[in-house]
């Protein structure tokens, strides 16, 4: 028990949900494992994580760092967290991140843990690893595949232009599609491939990182996605450690209000597997007219489904976000339900049978833990790229986008839509995710893969 006493993790996650969740998780499964961990965010962000069970608080510490006063709040509106800032301001959030090296820097040299585990964004913590002879690991949450499509340190600094991130790598030595299409090229070449208000570009962020960690850490498994596991330690030459895929324990209903209870009855008196569910999360800020085709495709579609949508900033009033009478034309069959929704209780009810997203990772890993056949619908960063990875491995539909502006169509929403969970054609992809669903939901599997992790951070 003494060696697991003093050995020490320090987490550094980015400020958006879709990463703070998974360092998260990761540090309760360490402090499970008896490993004491310091979980650094700012103050707004830890108010707003679950409480961490209460029987690891002399091992899992939440360390709040204040947001810096010294920058313009102008640009941040007094967010924290990117779900709470327009996508082109949040250059200024990366911005507040590194006034923060110094107070974080501080609290690594009193403390001296054994290791800083750290998110793509912080670049300085190269510095303060070196500096104060602490091993660095860069944890990824995002999927293996979208690692190995940027390649190691030296290919991703090496100039690029759009054109490039259109086609499958010369470096991936199987058959892979994995690639952005052009539309989807431009927007992500702009936002990580061009210095912003950082003086930096974020791919020199995370090249930096990679490059100087001792060691690499996926949110993945080798049943999953082994040849891009490999190939990556092949291409970098150190460590990569899949940590498995965190699934989340299967939830038991609870009643969060009076409506989820009405809709929860409503689920409940469906057919089993008949139910679309459709989610794009908060990140992921829609137009009117996406959301519009969203809603005619269902509506086209002819099934019975569940949409959790946030009121958009463009709508006034909740109803405002759809189209005129849309809710009524659709009410025998369909549900839209404004607001925050109990999504991993939605996912495991039995008449849940397909979900229509965003392809985010960590969404990924929530539907096929439950067998649902995917219908992808990407739009920001790496889901395009999870989105071709899994319609390479038959798990799921894509639906398709204009190459020039990324439009999309109702017909093509409801023609995916019927083939994932109805027509025989979509037969071979829903035995496809019930098969994944074991591998996905083995909590033994996963428990080993943590095991394995934390015996190479005692090493």
């Amino acid at each position: 028990m003494s060696e697991n006493a003093t050995h020490h993790v320090v987490m550094l996650p980015w400020s958006a949900f879709g990463h703070l969740i998974p360092f998260f998780q990761l540090s309760i499964d360490m402090a499970k494992s008896g490993i004491h961990v310091s979980f650094i965010s700012t103050t707004k962000n830890i108010q707003r994580l679950p409480k961490p069970p209460s029987d690891l608080s002399h091992l899992l510490h939440l360390v709040e760092i204040p947001f810096p006063s010294s920058l313009d709040s102008s640009h941040l509106s007094g967010g924290e967290a990117t779900v709470d800032i327009p996508f082109d301001k949040i250059q200024y959030l990366k911005l507040a991140w590194d006034q923060m090296q110094n107070p974080v820097k501080e609290f690594v040299s009193k403390l001296q843990p054994n290791w800083i585990i750290c998110d793509f964004h912080a670049h300085w913590a190269v510095e303060i690893a070196q500096e104060l002879h602490v091993k660095l690991m860069y944890y990824s949450v995002y999927s293996a595949s979208t690692i190995v499509f940027f390649g190691p340190p030296g290919q991703m600094r090496a100039p690029t232009s759009p054109e490039d991130l259109t086609s499958p790598r010369e470096w991936v030595n199987f058959p892979s599609s994995v690639a952005f299409q052009r539309n989807e090229a431009i927007a992500f070449y702009q936002s990580a491939y061009i210095e912003n208000v950082t003086g930096l570009r974020d791919i020199d962020r995370v090249a930096s990182v990679i490059d100087s960690a001792n060691a690499l850490s996926f949110r993945s498994c080798y049943e999953m996605e082994g040849e891009y596991l490999n190939l990556y330690q092949e291409l970098i030459e150190k460590p990569v450690i899949p940590i498995g895929l965190l699934p989340p324990e299967m939830p038991e209903r609870r009643l969060v209000d009076e409506s989820w209870s009405k809709n929860f009855e409503w689920l409940d008196a469906q057919a089993t597997k008949s139910v679309v569910f459709v989610g794009f999360g908060s990140e992921c800020k829609l137009s009117k007219e996406q959301v519009f085709e969203i809603a005619y495709g269902l509506e086209l579609s002819e099934l019975p489904f569940l949409w959790t949508l946030r009121k958009p900033s463009w709508a006034i009033h909740d109803h405002d976000s759809l189209p005129l009478r849309f809710s009524e034309r659709t009410s025998k069959r369909g549900k839209v339900c404004f607001g925050w929704a109990p999504q991993k209780e939605i996912l495991a009810h039995k008449s849940i049978g397909g979900s229509l997203f965003h392809s985010g990772w960590g969404s990924i890993i929530e539907t096929l833990m439950f067998g649902h056949t995917l219908v992808v619908l990407p739009f920001v960063v790496d889901q395009p790229l999870n989105a071709k990875a899994l319609v390479d491995k038959g798990l799921a539909i894509e639906v398709k986008r204009n190459n020039e502006d990324g439009s999309f169509s109702r017909d093509d929403i409801a023609k995916c839509l019927r083939e994932a969970m109805v027509l025989e054609e979509g037969e071979k992809l829903r035995i496809k995710t019930r098969e994944i669903a074991k591998v996905v939901g083995d909590l033994k599997l996963h428990h080993d893969y943590m095991k394995a992790f934390v015996k190479f951070l005692r090493t």
